[in-house]
Protein backbone atom coordinates (compact mmCIF):
# COMPACT_ATOMS: atom_id res chain seq x y z
CA UNK A 1 0.00 0.00 0.00
CA UNK A 2 0.92 3.18 -0.77
CA UNK A 3 3.13 5.34 2.04
CA UNK A 4 1.05 8.45 1.91
CA UNK A 5 2.63 10.25 4.52
CA UNK A 6 5.94 9.99 3.03
CA UNK A 7 4.91 12.05 -0.17
CA UNK A 8 6.58 15.13 -0.99
CA UNK A 9 5.45 18.40 0.75
CA UNK A 10 5.78 21.81 -1.62
CA UNK A 11 5.24 23.93 0.99
CA UNK A 12 8.55 23.93 2.51
CA UNK A 13 7.26 24.42 6.33
CA UNK A 14 9.44 22.16 8.89
CA UNK A 15 7.42 21.70 12.07
CA UNK A 16 9.45 21.48 15.57
CA UNK A 17 6.69 18.48 16.36
CA UNK A 18 4.44 16.37 15.50
CA UNK A 19 3.07 13.02 17.47
CA UNK A 20 0.30 11.92 19.40
CA UNK A 21 -0.99 12.97 23.05
CA UNK A 22 -3.52 12.01 25.95
CA UNK A 23 -2.68 8.55 25.54
CA UNK A 24 -2.81 6.46 29.07
CA UNK A 25 -0.32 4.22 29.65
CA UNK A 26 0.38 1.77 32.47
CA UNK A 27 3.92 2.21 34.09
CA UNK A 28 5.84 1.31 36.47
CA UNK A 29 8.21 4.08 38.76
CA UNK A 30 10.73 3.90 41.35
CA UNK A 31 9.68 4.29 44.90
CA UNK A 32 11.95 5.18 47.85
CA UNK A 33 10.50 3.18 50.33
CA UNK A 34 8.21 0.52 48.79
CA UNK A 35 11.05 -0.03 45.68
CA UNK A 36 8.45 0.67 42.98
CA UNK A 37 4.81 1.86 42.58
CA UNK A 38 2.61 1.06 38.97
CA UNK A 39 0.48 4.28 38.07
CA UNK A 40 -1.15 5.30 34.91
CA UNK A 41 0.86 8.21 32.76
CA UNK A 42 -0.89 10.19 30.41
CA UNK A 43 1.57 10.29 27.53
CA UNK A 44 2.85 12.96 24.93
CA UNK A 45 5.81 11.24 22.14
CA UNK A 46 6.46 13.77 19.47
CA UNK A 47 9.09 14.24 16.69
CA UNK A 48 10.52 17.00 14.50
CA UNK A 49 9.25 16.74 10.55
CA UNK A 50 11.27 17.90 7.93
CA UNK A 51 9.53 20.40 5.36
CA UNK A 52 9.27 18.14 2.56
CA UNK A 53 7.33 15.48 4.25
CA UNK A 54 3.67 15.08 4.24
CA UNK A 55 3.23 13.63 7.32
CA UNK A 56 4.65 11.04 10.18
CA UNK A 57 3.69 7.63 11.24
CA UNK A 58 1.34 7.86 14.08
CA UNK A 59 1.22 4.34 14.65
CA UNK A 60 4.88 4.18 14.70
CA UNK A 61 4.70 6.19 18.31
CA UNK A 62 2.94 3.40 20.09
CA UNK A 63 4.89 0.66 18.71
CA UNK A 64 7.97 2.47 20.64
CA UNK A 65 6.18 2.81 23.72
CA UNK A 66 4.75 -0.93 23.63
CA UNK A 67 8.31 -2.11 22.96
CA UNK A 68 9.66 -0.38 26.05
CA UNK A 69 6.44 -1.15 28.12
CA UNK A 70 7.19 -1.54 31.85
CA UNK A 71 9.61 0.16 33.77
CA UNK A 72 10.17 4.24 33.36
CA UNK A 73 12.79 6.09 34.85
CA UNK A 74 15.79 8.11 34.44
CA UNK A 75 18.08 5.97 33.39
CA UNK A 76 15.37 3.55 30.79
CA UNK A 77 14.10 6.72 29.21
CA UNK A 78 16.83 8.32 27.37
CA UNK A 79 16.76 4.53 25.19
CA UNK A 80 12.97 4.80 24.85
CA UNK A 81 13.35 8.55 23.48
CA UNK A 82 16.53 7.64 21.03
CA UNK A 83 14.66 4.62 19.87
CA UNK A 84 11.40 6.96 18.93
CA UNK A 85 13.83 8.95 17.05
CA UNK A 86 15.36 6.34 15.11
CA UNK A 87 12.51 4.71 14.24
CA UNK A 88 10.62 8.04 13.11
CA UNK A 89 14.12 8.78 11.10
CA UNK A 90 13.94 11.97 12.72
CA UNK A 91 16.63 14.53 13.95
CA UNK A 92 14.65 15.28 17.32
CA UNK A 93 12.30 12.97 19.55
CA UNK A 94 10.60 14.14 22.66
CA UNK A 95 8.37 12.08 25.88
CA UNK A 96 6.41 13.59 28.17
CA UNK A 97 4.72 11.56 30.65
CA UNK A 98 3.08 13.19 33.50
CA UNK A 99 1.14 10.93 36.12
CA UNK A 100 0.12 10.55 39.98
CA UNK A 101 2.58 9.40 42.49
CA UNK A 102 1.45 8.29 46.08
CA UNK A 103 3.62 8.96 49.23
CA UNK A 104 2.36 7.70 52.46
CA UNK A 105 2.05 10.13 55.93
CA UNK A 106 1.61 9.67 59.36
CA UNK A 107 -0.43 12.97 60.89
CA UNK A 108 1.96 14.93 62.81
CA UNK A 109 0.05 14.73 65.89
CA UNK A 110 -1.90 11.65 65.94
CA UNK A 111 0.49 9.22 63.43
CA UNK A 112 -2.90 8.44 61.21
CA UNK A 113 -1.48 7.53 58.50
CA UNK A 114 -3.04 8.21 54.91
CA UNK A 115 -2.02 8.26 51.03
CA UNK A 116 -1.15 12.01 49.54
CA UNK A 117 -0.67 12.58 45.66
CA UNK A 118 1.62 14.72 43.79
CA UNK A 119 1.78 15.51 40.57
CA UNK A 120 4.92 14.45 38.86
CA UNK A 121 6.21 14.11 35.37
CA UNK A 122 9.08 12.66 33.58
CA UNK A 123 11.05 14.42 30.16
CA UNK A 124 12.76 12.94 27.70
CA UNK A 125 14.24 14.43 24.80
CA UNK A 126 17.03 13.15 22.14
CA UNK A 127 18.87 14.35 19.07
CA UNK A 128 21.06 13.37 16.21
CA UNK A 129 24.09 14.77 17.21
CA UNK A 130 24.08 12.83 20.59
CA UNK A 131 22.50 15.41 22.90
CA UNK A 132 20.12 14.15 25.25
CA UNK A 133 17.95 15.60 28.21
CA UNK A 134 16.08 13.56 31.24
CA UNK A 135 13.75 16.26 33.65
CA UNK A 136 12.38 15.56 36.55
CA UNK A 137 9.14 17.41 37.53
CA UNK A 138 6.91 17.26 41.16
CA UNK A 139 3.87 19.85 41.59
CA UNK A 140 3.53 19.45 45.67
CA UNK A 141 0.36 21.09 47.31
CA UNK A 142 1.66 22.84 50.31
CA UNK A 143 -0.18 25.44 53.43
CA UNK A 144 1.27 29.35 53.55
CA UNK A 145 0.72 31.74 55.72
CA UNK A 146 0.64 35.17 54.46
CA UNK A 147 3.69 37.10 56.57
CA UNK A 148 1.70 40.56 56.49
CA UNK A 149 -1.24 39.58 57.69
CA UNK A 150 -0.13 37.90 60.46
CA UNK A 151 1.94 41.06 61.48
CA UNK A 152 -0.87 43.85 60.61
CA UNK A 153 -3.77 41.75 62.21
CA UNK A 154 -4.68 41.85 65.89
CA UNK A 155 -5.19 38.08 65.92
CA UNK A 156 -4.85 35.16 63.02
CA UNK A 157 -3.78 35.69 59.62
CA UNK A 158 -4.81 34.22 56.53
CA UNK A 159 -3.67 31.43 54.78
CA UNK A 160 -4.10 28.93 51.63
CA UNK A 161 -3.27 26.19 49.67
CA UNK A 162 -0.26 26.54 47.03
CA UNK A 163 1.75 24.23 44.79
CA UNK A 164 5.18 24.60 44.58
CA UNK A 165 6.55 23.09 41.45
CA UNK A 166 10.21 21.87 40.93
CA UNK A 167 11.83 20.77 37.90
CA UNK A 168 15.24 19.39 37.40
CA UNK A 169 17.94 18.21 35.15
CA UNK A 170 20.82 15.89 36.58
CA UNK A 171 24.56 15.93 36.82
CA UNK A 172 26.62 12.72 36.21
CA UNK A 173 29.13 11.38 38.70
CA UNK A 174 32.87 10.05 38.67
CA UNK A 175 31.72 7.41 35.89
CA UNK A 176 29.74 9.85 33.50
CA UNK A 177 26.22 8.14 34.91
CA UNK A 178 23.59 10.21 35.58
CA UNK A 179 23.11 10.97 39.31
CA UNK A 180 19.52 10.26 40.71
CA UNK A 181 17.05 12.26 42.76
CA UNK A 182 14.19 10.83 44.44
CA UNK A 183 10.48 11.91 43.73
CA UNK A 184 10.38 12.38 47.30
CA UNK A 185 13.27 14.52 47.52
CA UNK A 186 11.73 17.01 45.76
CA UNK A 187 8.56 16.39 47.75
CA UNK A 188 10.69 17.55 50.94
CA UNK A 189 11.87 20.41 49.35
CA UNK A 190 9.16 22.00 48.38
CA UNK A 191 7.48 21.23 51.78
CA UNK A 192 10.44 23.02 53.86
CA UNK A 193 10.22 25.88 51.73
CA UNK A 194 6.30 26.72 52.75
CA UNK A 195 4.46 26.86 56.26
CA UNK A 196 3.41 23.34 56.46
CA UNK A 197 2.95 20.08 54.74
CA UNK A 198 -0.29 18.85 52.90
CA UNK A 199 -1.94 15.73 54.69
CA UNK A 200 -4.77 13.56 53.04
CA UNK A 201 -6.00 12.69 56.48
CA UNK A 202 -6.22 15.02 59.86
CA UNK A 203 -7.36 14.04 62.86
CA UNK A 204 -8.59 17.32 65.56
CA UNK A 205 -4.82 17.07 67.77
CA UNK A 206 -3.10 16.73 63.85
CA UNK A 207 -5.17 19.78 63.15
CA UNK A 208 -4.57 21.85 65.85
CA UNK A 209 -0.77 21.38 65.32
CA UNK A 210 -0.77 21.59 61.36
CA UNK A 211 -2.72 25.12 62.02
CA UNK A 212 -0.06 26.56 64.09
CA UNK A 213 3.02 25.32 62.80
CA UNK A 214 1.80 27.30 59.80
CA UNK A 215 1.57 30.59 62.02
CA UNK A 216 4.56 29.80 63.52
CA UNK A 217 6.34 29.94 59.68
CA UNK A 218 4.81 32.74 57.73
CA UNK A 219 6.15 32.90 53.72
CA UNK A 220 5.38 34.51 50.86
CA UNK A 221 4.99 33.08 47.29
CA UNK A 222 8.66 34.76 46.86
CA UNK A 223 9.49 33.05 49.66
CA UNK A 224 9.09 29.72 49.11
CA UNK A 225 10.14 30.09 45.63
CA UNK A 226 13.73 31.47 46.71
CA UNK A 227 13.97 28.69 49.71
CA UNK A 228 13.49 25.53 47.34
CA UNK A 229 15.86 27.66 45.10
CA UNK A 230 18.41 27.99 47.63
CA UNK A 231 18.27 23.99 48.98
CA UNK A 232 18.45 22.88 45.08
CA UNK A 233 21.79 24.80 44.57
CA UNK A 234 23.27 23.05 47.48
CA UNK A 235 22.58 20.20 45.81
CA UNK A 236 25.86 18.69 43.54
CA UNK A 237 23.16 16.64 41.68
CA UNK A 238 21.13 19.02 40.52
CA UNK A 239 22.56 20.44 37.32
CA UNK A 240 19.48 23.00 36.51
CA UNK A 241 16.28 23.33 37.95
CA UNK A 242 13.03 25.45 37.26
CA UNK A 243 10.56 26.89 40.26
CA UNK A 244 7.31 27.65 40.10
CA UNK A 245 5.74 28.57 43.21
CA UNK A 246 1.73 29.30 43.62
CA UNK A 247 -0.60 30.43 45.86
CA UNK A 248 -4.85 30.40 45.18
CA UNK A 249 -5.17 33.37 47.41
CA UNK A 250 -7.77 33.15 50.19
CA UNK A 251 -8.84 36.49 50.54
CA UNK A 252 -8.52 37.74 46.30
CA UNK A 253 -10.20 36.68 43.29
CA UNK A 254 -6.57 35.70 41.91
CA UNK A 255 -3.79 33.34 42.79
CA UNK A 256 -0.03 34.53 43.52
CA UNK A 257 3.17 32.80 41.66
CA UNK A 258 6.48 33.22 42.03
CA UNK A 259 8.95 31.12 39.06
CA UNK A 260 12.99 31.11 38.92
CA UNK A 261 14.87 29.42 37.24
CA UNK A 262 18.89 28.82 37.44
CA UNK A 263 21.89 26.15 35.50
CA UNK A 264 24.74 25.20 37.25
CA UNK A 265 27.74 26.81 35.82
Amino acid sequence: MEDVQSRHDAREIPLEQVGVSELRYPITVLDREADRQQTIATVELSVNLPHHFKGTHMSRFIEVLEAHRGEVTMFTMPALVEDLRERLEAERARVCMRFTYFVERAAPASGARSLLDVEARFIGESGESGDELFELGVRTPVTSLCPCSKAISDYGAHNQRGFVDIACTFTPDAQGERQMIWIEELIEIAERSASAPIYALLKREDERHVTMQAYDNPVFVEDMARAAAVALRADARVASYRISAENDESIHNHKAFARTSWRRP
